[in-house]
Formats: C-alpha cells, structure tokens, sequence
C-alpha cells in the first residue's frame, strides 16, 4: 500500500465527517478518535465505505472510526502531514478529550495510562516463569535423563534475574508511569519506586513468612517499616502526589534552585510519607482487595466465575475494563498468580466466535469483510473492531450470545481452578500465561475452544442479524447481469 492511499483515507474522513466539526483528534492501537461538535452531521454509512475503515460507533464524546492495527498510525500520520506521532502533542489532545470524562470513568482511564506501559515487562515475566517452570520440572528433566540438581547454579540464579526482577522492582515502574502520567520527572518518580522497596529495608515477602524470622523494623514504637515489594496501591499514590508536589514545587522554586531542590524535597518528603503513613495504610486496603475479588472467584460451583464472566464483556462497553489491570497487577504481586484474567479471557475467544459466526454467514459483502478483518484482530487480541463494527451493529442477539459465552467459559474454568501466572497476553497468545503446569494449559485450551466453537455455532444457527443477509445493491445488480 503507498502513502498516497492513507493521505486519500484522511482526506476522505474529514471531508465526510466535516473539517469544521472536528475539534481534535486522537488514535489508540486501531482507531481514530475524533472529537466533533455536533455527531449528527455525520453520515455513518459513507465513513464506513472508506477504503480500510472496519466500523464506527460514538462514545465518551467521541466519534471513533475502527481502522485495525497499523493502518491507524499510518492514516493518522498522514493527517499530520507526514509529521511523526509527538508525544506532547498527542498527550495535549487526548487531555482535551479526558477532560470531558468524568467522575469513574476518568478515575478508570487515568490508571489504564498509568498500567498499560507496564503490561509489556509483566507479560514477558510472565512467559519467562512459565519457560522457567517448564524447563525445571521434574518431568522435563526426567525425559532427558536429568534433575534438578544437575543444572548449573549460575544457569538458575540467570533464569531468577528474569523471573524475578520485575515483580521485585514493580514499586519503582508504578512511580515511574504515574509521575509520566501526572506531569512529573519520571526519573524521581522511579527512584523515589526503588525507595519503597530498597534493600536496606525488610523485604515484605520475608516479613509476611513467619519461618524466616525477619521482622519489621518499628518506628516511634508503633509504626512498622517494611519495604513495599508487590505494593500496587502504594507505589500508585506516592507516585500520584509525589508528581504533583514536583509540579508545585517548580512552580515557586527560584531557577537556579529548582535543579537540585525540587528533586531533594519530592524525595525527602514523599520517602517519609511513603514509609511512614501511606504504606502501612494502604497495606491493609491492598490485602482488602486481594480478599474480596478472591472470595469472589472462589464462590462455590463456579458462580463467581460466571459473574466475571459476565460483567467483563459488558466493562469492555464501557471502557470499565481497565479497571482490572490494576487488580490483576495487586493479585499477581502478592500471590504470583492471576485467576482474574483466566476468567476474563473467554470474552476474547466469544467475540471472535460470534464475529466469526455473522462474517461467514452474512451475505452483505461489507460486513464479511470487516468481519473478517475484525476476527483476524480479535484473536490477536484487539477486540474494539469486532465488538462495535460487527458484534454489537445490527442487533442485540450476537451480543447475548457472546456475553453468555462468555460467562459459562469464566464458570468452567472457575470450577477446574485454572490461574494464569502473568496478564497482557490475550486470546490465540494467552496460552503461554499457562505453559508453567501441563494440566492448567492443557484445560485452558480445550474450554478455549469450546467456548469459541459454541459462539461460532449458536450465532450462525440463531443470532445473525437479519440486515447483513441483505446483499449490497452493486452485488445485486452484478447477480442479475
């Protein structure tokens, strides 16, 4: 494809949505967010005849044309002129558009700012785990005439360094990312991380095991001083004021001081508050959390799993699922573990069923080829395209088909007690969050399947919507010719 095709995409965008209508625009990983004046100026159906464009749909004030991984970036670089994508200007323009958000809804877009650059360094963690448990396992070892205690100690303290380094570190990325996102130097905010969990303090893990002997060092003889490894919630207030005392702090801080004295009091101040108020606090809001969604995966005959089952298709609607980073984030750092995940995994592999399902059987030439587009995206892991452009387009039956799929695949796996050991890898990659125990990956496929396979089938038999079994006018009049 050249250039010169995505300079016509945009063209053809703003003239159809109105160069005038258009008061700033964004992208995410497959579309463009426009945010409009008025939305009723602008016809749906010939955006979605635009060459590449696989759905609109209209939320949070925003009028968001699906384009699919890849081809996003390079449409909204040629609206830039050929101009690379600018940080600065990007954070300026989605700022203008979360400004408009409100209450929860900001609350919840402002962690997913914060967790998503982090999702990467977990995710490879994670496979990094499982590789490790896989090549360590008595069975493995056993196929090729080895133990455990054959293997080079240098060769198990390496695999430790990937293993181990970014959960025990995690304090430090949290305040790194919520200082970026607050305005802050993000350097000071990952130091003032590594502070929270600094060898000089009493590790937390040691701590929490009563046979290791380790205990807390007690501070004007009531106040427990540990470090805050596996600490989510902590890391992520210290970094939210810590940015903010940083910004208010260069505001009045004469310039030849502001280079070294803002940095000394944002750490010297935020250290104290960290160890000394907020930790000991908020250790106990943590562990809360941790207990209340446990409780709740482990209600008996797999309802809880049902229930999450349930309520995550419809907090992806809503962009509510980014809520979930954040306890996924907690649950894996305090227990090595991510049940939560498991259970929301099938909502991947139900949409891509019942996208799949309206795609093969439509007659409407647009829609098998956005569907097909859509389901090739959702089983990598993006599900916007086959959500809004298809899912949930015509009717509401492929939407229930695909929020039930998805609450019966969360309860099965609920009762096998299936548990991923990482998150950020979705639908045709999320397996390997499983490779580090045989029977957990080997359930996890088949319930995959069945529960993509059922989608697919009941959607096909009894869910496609009757207005992509209408031939477009070209095909009809091709047929009759």
């Amino acid at each position: 494809m050249s250039e010169n095709k995505y300079e016509r995409i945009g063209k053809e965008l703003i003239q159809v949505i109105g160069e005038d209508n258009i008061e700033s625009y964004v992208h995410c990983a497959t579309r463009l967010r426009f945010s409009v004046k008025d939305r009723k100026k602008i016809d749906d159906e010939a955006i979605e005849k635009i060459d590449e464009v696989k759905g609109v749909f209209y939320n949070a004030g925003q009028y968001q044309v699906i384009l699919g991984t890849g081809t996003v970036n390079k449409v909204y670089s040629a609206l830039r002129g050929g101009r690379p994508d600018e940080e600065d200007d990007q954070a300026k323009e989605e700022s203008s558009s979360h400004n408009k958000e409100k209450g929860i809804r900001r609350a919840v877009r402002t962690l997913a700012d914060i967790f998503i650059p982090i999702i990467p360094i977990i995710a490879a963690t994670g496979l990094f785990l499982g590789l490790r448990g896989v090549l360590t396992s008595d069975a493995f070892l056993g196929l090729v005439g080895m133990s455990i205690d054959d293997i080079p100690e240098y060769l198990l303290t390496l695999t430790a360094v990937l293993t181990d380094t970014a959960f025990a570190f995690l304090p430090a990325l949290i305040c790194w990312s919520a200082f970026r996102k607050f305005g802050g130097m993000p350097i000071i905010g990952f130091v003032l991380g590594l502070m929270l969990v600094s060898p000089a303090l009493p590790n937390a893990y040691a701590v929490a095991d009563i046979n290791s002997g380790v205990e807390p060092i007690i501070a004007f003889g009531f106040i427990p001083i540990v470090g805050y490894q596996g600490s989510v919630l902590t890391a992520l207030v210290v970094g939210f004021l810590g940015a903010k005392l940083e910004r208010k702090l260069r505001a009045v801080m004469p310039n030849a001081l502001d280079l070294i004295f803002t940095p000394f009091f944002v750490l010297l101040s935020m250290m104290i508050t960290g160890l000394l108020i907020l930790g000991p606090l908020l250790h106990f809001v943590e562990a809360g959390l941790v207990t209340v969604v446990t409780q709740l995966i482990d209600i008996p005959l797999g309802i809880g799993g049902l229930m999450i089952g349930f309520i995550y298709p419809l907090a992806v609607m809503t962009g509510m699922h980014h809520l979930f980073i954040m306890i996924e984030t907690t649950m894996l750092a305090n227990t090595g573990f991510n049940p939560l995940i498991t259970l929301c995994a099938m909502y991947g592999f139900a949409n891509a069923g019942t996208c799949l399902g309206i795609t093969v059987k439509a007659k409407k030439s647009t829609v098998k080829v956005t569907g097909a587009s859509a389901t090739a995206t959702q089983l990598l892991g993006v599900s916007e395209p086959a959500l809004f452009g298809v899912v949930m387009r015509y009717s509401t039956k492929p939407l229930y088909v695909m929020i039930a799929c998805s609450a019966v695949g969360g309860a099965i796996l609920s009762l096998l007690n299936v548990q991923a050991n990482s998150y950020g890898l979705a639908v045709v990659l999320s397996p390997l969050m499983y490779i580090y125990d045989w029977s957990q990956l080997l359930a996890y496929l088949v319930v995959s399947v069945i529960i993509f396979a059922a989608a697919f089938i009941i959607t096909y038999l009894f869910a496609v919507p009757k207005e992509v079994m209408v031939e477009d006018e070209d095909v009809k009049v091709k047929n009759a010719v």
